[in-house]
C-alpha cells in the first residue's frame, strides 16, 4: 500500500510526513526536500503482539504502509511543475491532501475549503485530458479498421462525461473500480482523505459551505504533532493529554488509510514468524494464499481458519480447535479481518 500526500504549497505536507514518520522512528528514503521521500511505516496491532507472546517466533512482522511525499519542485500550484507532481504520485493506491488552516506568511488568511476545491479541480482536469486523448486514439483506430476491445470505448467515454460535469470518478465506485481502467492512472478515482492542518492551539474542523462528500476529514496539528512526534514515549504521552490529542497523527492516518482502501488483515503463525497480511476486504482464500506466496496458490488444497477472537478467549489454538471453532475452507471463502490461517498447499 502506497498512499500519496498532496497539497499546495505552504499547507504543510512536510510537517505531516515529519510527524508521521518521527512518531515512531520509521525510516524514510529521500536525502533532502527537493527529493521524493517515502517512509515505510509500521502498523503496530495489539493482536500481533497477543500471538507473538503466545507463539514466541524468531521474528514478528507487522503489516507496513507507505506513505509518498513529493519532492519540492513538483509541488502543485508553481505552473508547469504541476505535471511533475501528479506523475510522483500517480501510481499511489490513494491520496492524503493537507488544506493549510492556519495563517500563511505575510499573514495570508486561510481557504482550506477553497484549497480542496482547487486541488480536487486540477485532478478532474488531469484526468479529462487523458480520458480525451484515448478516445481520440480510439477513434483515429477505429477508422483504420482496428476496433476497440472488450468495453475500454464505453468506459473511457463514460468518464469523460462523469468528468465534464466537474465530478471526481471516486464518486461513481463502479467505474473507478473498473479493472479495464487500471492502467490509466485516473487521479480522481483514487480514494482520498483529508488532513485539515491546524494552528497549535484550535482543535476545531473549520466551517465550510460544502463540505467534502463521501470522505474522511479531520485535524491534525502538525507542527505541534512533529514537535511531540520527537520526544519520549513518557514525554510525548504528557504533552498528548495537555492539547487534547486522544490518538496521535500517525494512528489516526493509518486508520483512516486502511479505512479507505477497505483492507483487511490476515495472520500467518508459527515458531519461525508471526506475520500479519494486509489484503482487500473480499479477498477469497485462494487469493490471499498467493500474498503469502504465489507457489502456496498454484497448490493450494485447504485454508485452516480460526479468529482471532475465537483463540484469544480459549487461549491456544488447541482448546479452540477442540471447541470446534477451528475450520476447513475452501478457495473461495472470503477472508475475514483477524483470521489467522494456516495453508494447506501441494506443489
Amino acid at each position: 500500500m502506497r498512499i500519496g500526500i498532496i497539497g499546495f504549497p505552504q499547507a504543510g505536507k512536510s510537517t505531516v510526513f515529519a510527524a508521521l514518520t518521527g512518531a515512531r522512528g520509521d525510516a524514510h528514503e529521500g536525502a533532502s526536500r527537493k527529493d521524493a521521500r517515502i517512509a515505510t511505516i509500521t502498523v503496530l496491532d495489539d493482536r500481533i503482539d497477543f500471538l507473538s507472546n503466545m507463539y514466541q517466533p524468531k521474528k514478528t512482522t507487522y503489516a507496513r504502509i507507505e506513505y509518498l511525499l513529493p519532492s519540492e519542485t513538483g509541488s502543485s500550484g508553481s505552473g508547469g511543475s504541476e505535471a511533475a507532481l501528479w506523475n510522483q504520485v500517480r501510481t499511489c493506491d490513494a491520496f492524503v491532501q493537507v488544506v493549510r488552516n492556519f495563517e500563511g506568511p505575510m499573514g495570508t488568511a486561510p481557504t482550506p475549503e477553497d484549497d480542496f476545491r482547487k486541488l480536487e479541480e486540477e485532478m478532474i482536469l488531469n484526468d479529462l485530458m487523458v480520458a480525451e486523448k484515448r478516445s481520440e486514439r480510439i477513434e483515429l483506430d477505429r477508422k483504420r479498421g482496428k476496433l476497440p476491445e472488450g468495453d475500454e470505448a464505453s468506459l473511457i467515454a463514460s468518464c469523460r462525461e462523469f468528468l465534464e460535469q466537474g465530478m471526481p470518478l471516486r464518486d461513481n465506485p463502479e467505474l473507478a473500480g473498473d479493472p479495464t481502467l487500471r492502467g490509466f492512472t485516473f487521479l480522481s478515482a483514487k480514494p482520498m482523505l483529508i488532513i485539515v492542518n491546524n494552528e497549535d492551539e484550535d482543535e476545531a474542523l473549520p466551517t465550510w459551505n460544502q463540505g467534502p462528500e463521501g470522505l474522511d476529514v479531520f485535524v491534525v496539528r502538525g507542527s505541534l504533532e512533529k514537535e511531540i512526534a520527537s520526544l519520549s514515549p513518557e514525554e510525548a504521552a504528557e504533552f498528548l493529554e495537555a492539547y487534547h490529542i486522544e490518538e496521535s497523527a500517525l494512528d489516526r492516518v493509518i486508520r483512516h488509510s486502511f479505512r479507505i482502501l477497505d483492507r483487511i488483515s490476515f495472520f500467518t503463525v508459527g515458531s519461525d514468524e508471526v506475520k500479519a497480511w494486509p489484503i482487500p476486504a473480499g479477498t477469497p482464500a485462494l487469493k490471499a494464499a498467493g500474498a503469502v506466496h504465489s507457489d502456496i496458490e498454484q497448490g493450494f488444497i485447504r485454508a485452516e481458519v480460526v479468529s482471532f477472537d475465537d483463540l484469544k478467549a480459549h487461549g491456544n489454538f488447541n482448546e479452540a480447535k477442540r471447541a470446534g471453532l477451528v475450520r476447513l475452507e475452501g478457495k473461495g471463502y472470503e477472508v475475514k479481518d483477524g483470521d489467522i490461517i494456516t495453508f494447506r498447499f501441494n506443489v
